[in-house]
This record gives C-alpha cells, structure tokens and sequence, in this order.
C-alpha cells in the first residue's frame, strides 16, 4: 500500500512489511542525529568542538543502511555519516569526548572527528584522504569469504570521491574477486564546493558499475523506508550470493562542507527545493499522518534523546583535558611484539638469496594459516622473480592471489584483511611501484595502530636496486622514503640467511614491513641456509667483520662491496650489516665508533635525503668527543638510475668505495 505523501511532491513512503513498532524505531533512530548535530553546531560556534561536518539533510543514509545490516557485520562511514555510529549505539559521551580529544574517546586525542575506528562496534573510520577505505573493505570482505562467513562490508563515499583513482581500484578488485561489498555513494550534489557536473560526465554515478560488470542501484537517499528496504534486500542477496553491488543514494547536504566553508556557492532555489525533502521532517509527518506518530509520543521521543544528550554531555565536559607522556606517545607507535627467537635446527643447505626468500614465505604460509599472499603475476606464474612458484598448487588460490594492477587498492586490502584477522604478503613487482601504493602505506598502514589501535598485519616484499641495467623505473633503493615515517618497519637484508630468518620474524610481527630485497643478490649470492623454520630479531645489526682502524657501515648491496674491499686491501674495519632499518641497532653502532673513531656509511641510494644522512646525525650527536675524522658518507650520485651499464657504473658508488675509505684513513 502506498501512502499519501506528508508534503505533496516530497517523498513517497511506502511502509509494507514493517510493524509499527519498527517505523517508530526508524524514527528514533534518523531523530537522534539530527538532534546530536543541532547541539554540535551550537558548541561549535562556542568553540567547545572545533570542527564539524554536517549530515542534515543526508541521515536517511547512514541510518537506513546501519541499521539494514548485522552489527556483526562492518561499516566503513564518513565525517558525514554520524548516523551509523548512533545506531550502532556507541555511548555518546565517548563520541562527545572524541570531538573534544579526550580520553574517553577513541584516539586518545591524537585525531579528530570521526577518523578513527571501532572493532567493539564493527565500524572503520576514514582518512582524510577518503578513497582508501573503499579498497580496505575489500580487504574486510575477503576476509569474511575466507572464513566462509555469510556477511556483507558496507563501504561509504562522496560523489566527490568517485573522482579518486582509489574508487576505480576498489571496484574493479572487488568485481575480479566477487567480492560481497555494498559501495554506498552519497550522491549529494557536490565535492565542497565543486558541482558533480564538474567533477563526471555520466548522469549517475551508480551507471559507473556498468563498466566492471557489477550490479548497481539509485535509491531515494532522503526516503529512510526505502534506503532501508532496499539495502536489507540487497545485503541478503549478497549475503547468499557473494558480489560487489554499487548503491547510488541521491541526496543533497544542506549545510557546507564543513561549517566554515558555508553554502554560498550553492543557489538558492537549489537549496529550497531539497529542504521540501527534509529526511526528518518528511518521515515525522509520514508517521503522524499514520497515526503511528502521536504529538504526545514525538514530545517523549524527543525529550528522551535530548536528555540522553544531555547527560552524555555533561560526562564529557566533566572528563579532564588528555594528558600523557613522552613514553606512552612514542611506545604507541608500533603495537607490541612479544618476540620469542626460534632457532634453527643444524641441517643446513647451500641455496641463493632468492630461494631462501620463497622457502621463508613457504613455511610461514604453513605456520599461519591466516597468511594470505597478494601480488601480480604470483599465482600460476610464480612472480616476475619466481619466487612464489609452485606456491598456488601448494596452498591454493584463496591465499595466494593474483591481483590487478593496482598497489593502492592491494595494499588497502591488506589493511582490511588485519581489520578482519589475517596477516598478508603483498609483493611489490619492483620497490618502484610502491608510488601508486604511497598514500595508503604512509597514511594508513603506518598511523592507523597510534591513532587508535588497530595494527597492520602486513609485510610489504619490495624487489629493489640498481646493478641490473634495469633503467630508472625498475632500480631504486627507496628505503629512506619509509625509514621517515613513524608507524613502519624497514628491513634490508644482505644475505640469504638473514633473509629468510629476518623474513619470517616479519611475518610474524603485527606490525608493517617493508622488506626490501636487493635483485642483484638474488642469484649471485649462497649460503648455507637452515632448512627449517627460524627467526631473526629485528632491530639487530650484524658485525661482519672486526677491525680497529675504521667502522663502515651499510646494507643491502653496500654490504658486498664493502667486503670485497676489505678482503683486496686488507683494511682493519669493523664492518656493520644493518639488516634492519627501522629500528636501527644504535647500539653496535656507537660501540663501534668509539672503538675506531673513524666512520664512513656507504648506502646505494643517492646521498642526499638519505638514511646515512640521520645516521651520521646520531653518531655527531652521541660520538662526537670519540671521532679523529669527519664522518664520510658515499652514496650514489644525484641523478635517476641510468640505463646502460657504464652510465650505471658512474651512478653506483662501489668504484669510488676504496678511495673514499682512503680519506677517511688518511685525514
């Protein structure tokens, strides 16, 4: 039966199949935001919060769609999507603490407004830069359909971040993998100030999902019965038969951006012809229409949520201003690892670099059964390197997964995998490519754990270095892109028994990786490899050789050429393995300084910006009453990687080493 509309040409409600009682509990529930952000923007021009994103005119959506899903079951929301965190019924107060960075909240003051997560309530949060959490609730999804669990992700975006490259990914990863993810786009007219029609050239956005062969849908954002029903039948579907499904909500926000932005930008008449389809107004007056809705139940219904408000208010304005110390911000960081060495067993086998990396990702695929692989060309190819051959019949296709080009997506997914339990390995072709997969490794992976708990179980393989005459695009050593950022691990091995041990410890920590892999070691250098399983702690420099006239100190391919100097020239050096790069072994570093008193660091990367750069900082600053010398640094000149093998030779600093080491020497 449909029902007479409460304002002529507004919305149509159609309310078959609901008790009374649950068109009430709608009510209550798309009621409650309103009224939480009519006191947010008081407090906001009070200065009491400092920023605010308004949902008005947009509660429909994020109402409808939480509560047409479990509570098992994750949502992915935006700033402007209060409404999912009130019907999951998180206590206010906590949320009221967040907007004042307090305690209570969820970040411990560290972010603001609703960029944090929750798994006690199943809800991720976003990042400012809005398009990766399209591709981690993929990640969330395969994760479900591992565990032969029937559930749905809901994911949410603008129109605005229909734009980004992350929402093409996402959709066309989750397409590939039959992925049961619901991509809710709030079609609202505008990107802060940019018109859609600046923004697209398609009519709708849901006509996007034709191109990747996924299902899509327009549904009246405004109209919570239908946003409701509509979603509840989807999420079923895709609960029985998994599959991505693109849901375009047409609505419109009624307030700026975010309040200091404002609405000036927006023509009037277009601003009065959607506040005719006020989601709230237009549902009250549904109900009451009804008789479902009395005056006297409207006035306890609103008095009970103002109260609530109220109260939660009062607990957050009484909470005190955060307070913490320099240990616990910098111990927040990374989560805890309980390292526990395993050591290895004495038989032992003379293997390359590159197969004590695949017989270490092999047995960490048979010690955690959680362990997922990612990667182009992995599965039925083995890996441009080979390194994963064999491994799809081995362990089949659900964890070892072909992926489409597309490292920003892959590497989002593998944070949603850690959201839902998994550890994973993605693997980078070359350590070059990690560019199209910067934003989500620097801005998710890395602060996510600080920001407010939630680790990122994942180890990015990065292929790397020059010497292979490679060219530009498949050579550098970009390690000290990382090695700057809080919230990662670096880790640069330079033989195949620290490889394969160094890998594994890795695996294991809940932390993210990066494990660089230098190509030009892969298949010129052995050693004797134990055949089991064992662990290297990270954080731990290894002395390779041991000297009192200069310390050298390096990794990766540095490593090499420094020992094939020592062992031509005879010089007495303590020669240090990094191994690790974050954390650095500080330790052995100084020791060694204050033994020698002459140091040179020698790094392949070009010199400036470098890790020897903060290196040579350190010891100046811990050392410096020790050195007889200037600290030398060698590194790679400052240009691209060339090509050909002489314009190469000029770029690498390994001819130049022993004369360098000279300098040193003779100052």
């Amino acid at each position: 039966m449909r029902s007479v509309n409460s304002i002529v040409g507004a919305i149509d409600y159609n309310c078959n199949n609901y008790t009374n009682k649950q068109l009430i509990d709608l009510y209550k529930s798309i009621l409650k935001p309103r009224l939480i952000e009519e006191k947010m923007l008081i407090l906001l021009r009070q200065g009491k919060i400092s920023k605010w994103f308004s949902s008005i005119g947009q509660e429909a959506i994020a109402v409808g769609v939480a509560n047409a899903l479990n509570f098992d079951e994750y949502i992915l929301p935006m700033h402007r999507n209060l409404g999912v965190f009130t019907s999951r019924n998180i206590p206010l107060h906590r949320l009221f603490s967040q907007w004042q960075g307090k305690k209570s909240g969820f970040t411990n003051g560290r972010d603001r407004s609703f960029h944090f997560g929750t798994q006690e309530f199943n809800i991720i949060g976003m990042i400012s830069h809005l398009g990766p959490q399209l591709g981690v609730a993929n990640g969330i999804a395969l994760g479900d359909l591992l565990k032969k669990e029937k559930k749905v992700t809901a994911v949410f975006s603008g129109d605005g971040g229909t734009s980004e490259g992350d929402f093409h990914e996402a959709l066309n990863v989750a397409a590939v993998w039959s992925l049961p993810v619901l991509f809710c786009v709030e079609s609202n007219g505008y990107g802060l100030s940019t018109p859609s029609s600046q923004q697209f050239k398609c009519e709708n956005i849901a006509d996007k999902g034709i191109g990747y062969g996924m299902e899509n849908y327009i549904i009246d954002g405004n109209n919570i019965l239908e946003v409701h029903t509509k979603v509840s039948d989807i999420a079923k579907s895709v609960r029985e038969n998994p599959r991505p499904v693109l849901i375009e909500f047409k609505t419109f926000r009624m307030r700026g951006h975010e309040e200091a932005s404002g609405t000036k930008y927006v023509p009037s008449e277009l601003l009065e012809r959607w506040a005719v389809k006020d989601p709230v107004r237009n549902y009250q007056n549904f109900l009451r229409k009804k008789n479902i809705l009395s005056e006297e139940m409207e006035v306890l219904i609103k008095q009970e949520i103002v109260s609530e408000i109220k109260e939660h208010l009062s607990i957050a304005f009484s909470e005190e201003e955060i307070s913490s110390t320099l240990e616990k911000e910098l111990g927040d960081v990374y989560e805890h690892v309980n390292y526990i060495e395993t050591k290895p067993l004495t038989k032992t086998s003379n293997i390359r670099f590159v197969d004590a990396i695949s017989q270490g990702l092999k047995q960490s695929m048979n010690k955690f059964d959680n362990l997922v692989i990612m990667g182009q060309d992995i599965a039925e190819y083995g890996g441009v390197f080979k390194i994963t051959e064999g491994f799809l019949e081995e362990f089949g296709a659900e964890r070892v997964r072909n992926t489409p080009i597309c490292e920003s997506s892959i590497i989002e997914a593998a944070f949603g995998l850690s959201v839902n339990g998994y550890k994973s390995v993605v693997e980078l072709q070359f350590s070059d490519f990690i560019t199209s997969g910067f934003n989500p490794v620097i801005n998710l992976l890395a602060k996510s754990y600080y920001r407010w708990g939630q680790n990122s179980d994942i180890v990015l393989r990065m292929p790397c270095g020059a010497d292979v005459g490679a060219g530009p695009f498949h050579s550098q050593t970009n390690e000290a892109w990382f090695t700057k950022t809080p919230g990662l691990k670096v880790v640069y091995p330079a033989f195949p028994y620290d490889a394969k041990g160094l890998l594994a410890t890795a695996i294991e920590d809940t932390n993210p990786v990066l494990f660089f892999e230098h190509k030009a070691l892969y298949r010129s250098i052995y050693q004797e490899v134990p055949d089991d399983y064992y662990t290297i702690p990270l954080g731990k420099a290894a002395i390779l050789n041991e000297g009192y006239d200069i310390s050298i100190i390096t990794y990766g391919a540095g490593v090499h050429w420094a020992l094939k100097e020592i062992k031509e020239h005879h010089i007495s050096v303590d020669l240090i393995d990094l191994r690790t790069l974050q954390p650095l072994d500080t330790n052995t570093i100084y020791n060694s300084v204050k033994k020698t008193g002459r140091v040179l660091i020698l790094q392949e990367d070009t010199l400036f910006g470098g890790i020897a750069s903060d290196i040579s900082a350190l010891i100046t600053e811990n050392c410096f009453k020790y050195l007889d010398a200037p600290i030398k640094r060698v590194g790679s000149i400052e240009t691209p990687i060339p090509f050909a093998k002489n314009l190469e030779n000029m770029y690498l600093p390994k001819n130049k080493l022993y004369s360098e080491i000279v300098k040193v020497l003779n100052y």
